[in-house]
């Protein structure tokens, strides 16, 4: 298949590409930097210069693909404050794609996320997210919207990754919570710690992606959480362990100054099931788990930096 891939250098889609390409598929991706464009090409991809903003791109690139994984996502401006506009922009790049795809029966993978989807419970892949219109929630509908193109003639399906998708080389979640704890002298956690997270290790996503793209039926929902929930105070005590600081409780209302824009996200209790999704496509996590992988040292060789765009 030729399989248009946005976000195709990034932390995940760095990973999908050599899973695609050894599997024997054509991989074009979607480079917005010259130094993106690079890396591609020397991965053996065929490069579109172009970013999510510039549709009539995405329309034609789609249009030319076998399948698409969108896996572009502003995170340079969601997380500085700009979710909301993220999301949008991500909303009208979906909606593009999409209707590249209407009709043609090929496959159309979106990257969603879990954390939130069922707070205080175990999130299975049938949860569907209440959409209420705040920043978080507009993303929750972009992926409805996904679903929904399985009535037009699109194979589409969403595969809902955990917070920490995690490994050699993250800037993600761990990485900040790493940069926050040497900072601060003290390894954090809200509360008493015993909300979860679910993990997934970076390679075992992109091979979900992978198998998504080939087999996923349309309109299915599959959950890239390989540890269903990791209790945040055991990152915190690994993390206070390796950097040689105290770990400590820190008060709900303190989260904010304390964890700065990680603070809305670390107390939620996520814990996520994968039952649905190893039946459906065959699935099998075989990498470390995430408190192994913060074991592994790497998280700590030198200070990280911020989350990638």
């Amino acid at each position: 298949m030729r399989i248009f891939v946005t976000g195709a250098s990034g932390w995940i889609g760095s990973a999908v590409v050599p899973e695609l390409t050894g599997a024997g598929h054509q991989v074009v991706g979607l480079a917005r930097s010259e130094a993106s464009a690079d890396a591609l090409t020397a991965a053996g991809v065929e490069v579109v210069r172009g970013t999510v903003d510039d549709l009539d791109v995405l329309r034609d690139a789609a249009a030319a693909s076998d399948g698409v994984i969108h896996l572009a996502f502003k995170h340079d401006i969601a997380f500085a404050g700009g979710f909301q506009d993220a999301a949008e922009a991500d909303r009208r790049a979906v909606d593009v794609l999409g209707d590249a795809l209407a009709g043609t029966d090929r496959p159309f993978v979106l990257a969603s996320g879990v954390v939130g989807l069922a707070p205080g419970r175990q999130a299975t892949e049938r949860d569907m997210p209440a959409v209420d219109g705040s920043p978080i929630s507009i993303r929750m509908a972009t992926a409805r919207a996904v679903l929904a193109l399985a009535s037009r003639g699109v194979r589409s399906s969403v595969v809902r990754v955990s917070p920490t998708c995690h490994g050699d080389g993250d800037n993600g979640f761990m990485a900040a919570l790493v940069d926050i704890a040497r900072a601060k002298g003290v390894s954090g956690y809200l509360g008493d710690g015993a909300n979860r997270w679910p993990a997934v290790h970076r390679l075992d996503a992109a091979r979900l992606f992978r198998l998504a793209v080939e087999k996923a039926p349309a309109g299915s929902v599959l959950h890239g959480v390989a540890e269903q929930g990791v209790e945040i105070r055991a990152v915190a005590e690994v993390i206070g362990r390796h950097l040689d600081v105290p770990v400590t409780a820190v008060a709900p209302e303190d989260a904010a100054g304390h964890f700065g824009w990680l603070g809305p996200f670390l107390g939620l209790d996520s814990p996520a099931s994968n039952t649905l999704t190893r039946e459906l496509v065959g699935w099998e996590p075989t990498g470390p788990g995430l408190l192994e992988d913060l074991d592994k040292g790497h998280y700590f060789a030198t200070p990280a930096g911020e989350i990638p765009a």
